[in-house]
């Protein structure tokens, strides 16, 4: 084995490891939560190996023996799944800093139980990530939806447990009745399931079963939350803020949006989806759910709620830019994976600390909040302006290039679409740290509380940490978007 696939194999043993560590020193916060922490820099270091050696042109990959004939699991590294695999590593570490802060802050139970299954979900992650084909996507993929059902429910009372069900059922539902059946037709029609550049089907495939195919995925992938399959991402809002995080930027939902990338690009290929009859309609339900989803997010009092929606709206934006079958829209994808998810996080890590040192849930209390918690929601702006594509945050470059696939293939409807939802990402996010700031008048001013008092170090550190990425992703994203070109497009 050379020391390149070792690389990859141990980016699937560290969380395991980490596991047995965490269980093992239960009885001493400290060093359970150290472990967290050592694991999730190995993990990252591990990654930055991988990064390096497939830039410097070597071939990552491993394969298992026959399951069934024909059949194996397969790892294999490539661009996309390199950049998602150190986008998920390093915000497990910065995740784990965040929630020694927040659950001890917060007094959280259990809290043993939450870092395993952190770290269990993370390692299914990598599985993810690093997947050589269907079989293997597949069983990483239903892994982390059983593995991260734990965290969901993690109070423990009714709501949570509602959550759960609602999470499980649309998750596993949608697996059942439309991704595994989507694989077993892929495997009967081409006698594999191996991710090829430029695509898995022959020409002469039946462009009926090519478009069946593709309703079948794109449903099928429960985790990218195109309604009507979304309804279980804000039902699972029950779980610790720490937990949304992970949902919603380092693990699941991202893991949803990475499995559509990839099967567009390795299974059908762009020329080939170009070509499909599904894909124009589905493009519109995308351009629809990231409309829809924004319009539901204004009206959410709820601050977590409406980060919910905000995240269906945006993973709206990653199936479009697959779907629309150019390199510009693959591109803009790619990017948008890595910029929403330190945008979104930041904004969870934000609700998170308002919760631990306010104890205030609804955007309707937040009204001056930034006397008190001026980090905070500073942070919570930028991060803002990082999910509705303006300057100074990377969040620009992601939806720039998105842009730029509506207009290669002439879809100027959503063109406007992209338009209108960045528009309504400015009202519903931006407004909040804008009058969290704004100047009391007369006895409101007076009345107006004005100690500072921001979460614990461990939460704001976290906060400080990925705002500063949100910017830095304006200034230098050219290494994040040579990693994306390299995407073999076969075509396009």
């Amino acid at each position: 084995m050379s020391d390149s696939n070792g690389l990859l194999l141990a980016s699937l043993a560290i969380a395991p490891l980490a596991i047995l560590g965490i269980v093992l020193l239960r009885s001493r916060p400290n060093w359970r939560e150290g472990v967290s922490v050592l694991a999730s820099i190995a993990l990252f270091a591990v990654n930055i190996g991988i990064y390096h050696s497939l830039q410097q042109g070597a071939t990552l990959s491993w394969r298992s023996g026959e399951i069934l004939p024909g059949l194996r699991l397969e790892l294999a590294v490539e661009p996309l799944g390199a950049l998602f695999a150190l986008i998920a590593s390093f915000l497990w570490l910065v995740t784990v800093v965040y929630a020694v802060g927040y659950m001890r802050g917060h007094g959280e139970q259990n809290q043993t139980r939450f870092y395993a299954f952190f770290a269990l979900s993370i390692g299914c992650v990598m599985g993810v990530a690093f997947s050589g084909n269907l079989l293997t996507l597949f069983l990483f993929y239903e892994m982390l939806s059983l593995s991260t059902w734990p965290l969901v429910v993690h109070a423990g009372n009714d709501k949570a447990r509602h959550g759960g069900r609602v999470y499980l059922g649309v998750l596993l539902g949608t697996s059942i009745v439309f991704f595994l059946p989507a694989i077993i037709l892929t495997w009967w029609s081409t006698g594999s399931l191996s991710f090829v550049p430029g695509g898995l089907f022959p020409e002469n495939t039946d462009p009926r079963l090519l478009s069946a195919l593709l309703v079948l995925f794109v449903f099928g992938v429960g985790k990218a939350a195109m309604m009507p399959f979304h309804r279980w991402l804000p039902a699972a809002m029950v779980a610790p803020t720490p937990v949304s995080a992970l949902l919603h930027a380092v693990a699941v939902v991202k893991a949803g949006v990475f499995s559509l990338v990839k099967i567009g690009v390795y299974v059908f290929g762009l020329d080939q989806l170009a070509a499909v009859d599904s894909r124009e309609w589905l493009l519109y339900l995308a351009g629809f759910t990231l409309l829809a989803a924004s319009i539901v997010a204004m009206q959410k009092d709820n601050l977590k709620a409406r980060l919910a929606y905000s995240t269906v709206s945006q993973l709206a934006y990653v199936t479009l830019g697959v779907l629309l079958a150019v390199p510009d829209g693959v591109t803009g994808s790619g990017l948008h994976i890595a910029m929403h998810a330190f945008g979104k996080i930041t904004l969870f890590f934000c609700a998170g600390a308002i919760l631990v040192a306010s104890h205030k849930t609804e955007v309707s209390q937040l009204r001056g909040l930034g006397r008190q918690m001026p980090f905070t929601m500073a942070a919570f702006l930028l991060a803002s302006l990082s999910i509705a594509g303006l300057p100074p945050t990377g969040g620009t470059w992601s939806k720039w290039f998105l842009m730029l696939g509506t207009l290669d293939t002439g879809a100027l409807v959503l063109t406007a679409a992209l338009v209108v939802s960045s528009l309504l990402n400015i009202v519903y996010l931006t407004l909040i740290p804008v009058r969290a700031f704004w100047r009391f008048d007369g006895a409101d001013e007076a009345a107006a509380p004005t100690e500072v008092r921001e979460a614990p170090l461990a939460c704001c550190l976290a906060i400080g940490v990925t705002t500063a990425i949100c910017v830095a992703l304006f200034l230098f994203p050219q290494p994040l978007y040579e990693l994306v070109a390299q995407i073999p497009l076969g075509g396009g």
